[in-house]
């Protein structure tokens, strides 16, 4: 054969031929698309930090969740605070307590309430040698009207009707409960029953859903129709009905009480989605393949049939963590949740609703809680779902 027929190509033309995009193994791929999608991952980081907050918040706080301080109960996270001596700031509560509080808005102390003119409408409070008489008739007497709700006088002296400047509560970010405690902490506590709640109730689901689904849908027949009747006699009933007649059975509310009550029925759905998958993908020819070769039914669910159902299961998983935070709070909310001084945002809801038009930061704060991390965990839900399905990608 001539040799002059062959010619050696130059460098730049055979790398014309090479694939220059690396190859990615399919989780990679997965993590390049969500990494994409901008709602996807706000709903990581709002997870990542709903999750770290559960679990290192309570270290950094002083108080627990239990710890109450009659004296400085309902303080709402700002604060009017008024001079009445140099150095001296106080502030009057909605039920008429004044506390002293320094510049900065840390609550330092009670002052003793002395005398109590519920005629005039005059209380006087004592700390040491200060006297502050506090009048709240100028909206009530005739010819006392005025434009201020009280008036404070320091020892007998000048008047004081307006306060000083509004401080954020130092002492309580959030805010105090009706006997005193601390409603950031009881949030982050509250965040830690919630979680741990709905986490082991979506375990429970992804074991035993997944388990049920892909049994009925491998064995067929008799056995498919036997297991998803079952399933359909529990979906028939309302998941909340079923939980809180559990509940109500069982009597004790507590943690596993709860938990056990919405893992007992929360497999339904993830069995009906296991069991779509499995029913189009046994047919399959590596399956085909797998049951020639003499593997066995466990091995062929567990090793090719589950894996390869991964995507819709993960999807589902992240998608149902918080359908089981909204209905572990609205179990919380009617008063079947953990039993006090324990709190989910549920139950710190329901205790909120009792002074919800005087105090209604104390309903504010679990309610943002419930709506974040189910806003975030449904943003994490979507973004996973068009990453993790093929037919979905775009590019």
């Amino acid at each position: 054969m001539d040799s002059q027929a062959f010619q050696f190509v130059s460098k730049e033309e055979s790398q014309d031929q090479e694939i220059l995009r690396k190859s990615l193994t399919y989780w990679q791929d997965a993590w390049r698309r969500l990494k994409n999608h901008k709602l996807a991952m706000t709903g990581l980081v709002g997870v990542t930090f709903i999750i770290l907050t559960a679990i290192f918040g309570p270290l950094l706080s002083p108080l627990s969740y239990s710890d109450q301080n009659l004296d400085f109960s309902n303080v709402p996270p700002r604060m009017e605070i008024y001079r009445v001596a140099d150095d001296y700031f106080v502030y009057i509560t909605r039920d008429y307590k004044l506390l002293r509080v320094s510049e900065e808005g840390e609550l330092l102390s009670r002052l003793e309430l002395v005398d109590k003119d519920t005629v005039n409408k005059v209380y006087t409070y004592e700390d040491g040698d200060l006297s502050v008489a506090m009048d709240f008739s100028y909206n009530l007497l005739p010819g006392k009207e005025a434009d201020y709700d009280f008036t404070f006088a320091v020892n007998g002296g000048e008047e004081i009707t307006r306060p000083d400047k509004k401080v954020r509560n130092r002492t309580y970010p959030f805010g105090s409960d009706i006997v005193g405690r601390s409603l950031l902490v009881r949030v982050i506590y509250g965040a830690r029953i919630s979680l741990t709640i709905a986490f082991v109730a979506t375990l429970v689901n992804l074991l035993v859903g997944v388990a049920w689904g892909s049994i009925a849908a491998y064995e067929g027949g008799r056995t498919d129709n036997l297991m998803m009747r079952f399933v359909d006699l529990l979906n028939s009933i309302p998941l909340l009905i079923y939980v809180i007649l559990i509940m109500v059975l069982v009597g004790n509310r507590g943690l596993w009480t709860m938990t056990i009550a919405l893992g007992s029925v929360y497999w339904v759905v993830m069995a009906r989605l296991v069991r779509g998958q499995v029913l189009s993908l046994k047919e399959q020819e590596f399956v085909l393949a797998a049951r020639a070769l003499g593997v066995s039914r466990w091995n062929i669910i567990s090793r090719h049939l589950i894996p390869n159902a991964i995507g819709p299961i993960i999807v589902t998983m992240t998608m149902m963590i918080p359908r089981a935070v909204f209905t572990e709070a609205f179990i919380g909310f009617i008063g079947l949740g953990v039993s006090a001084p324990m709190a989910s945002w549920g139950t710190l809801a329901n205790d909120a609703l009792q002074s919800l038009l005087s105090y209604p930061y104390q309903l504010f704060f679990p309610a943002m809680a419930i709506a974040i991390t189910m806003l975030s965990f449904n943003f994490l839900g979507d973004g996973l779902r068009d990453a993790l399905d093929p037919r979905l990608r775009k590019g």
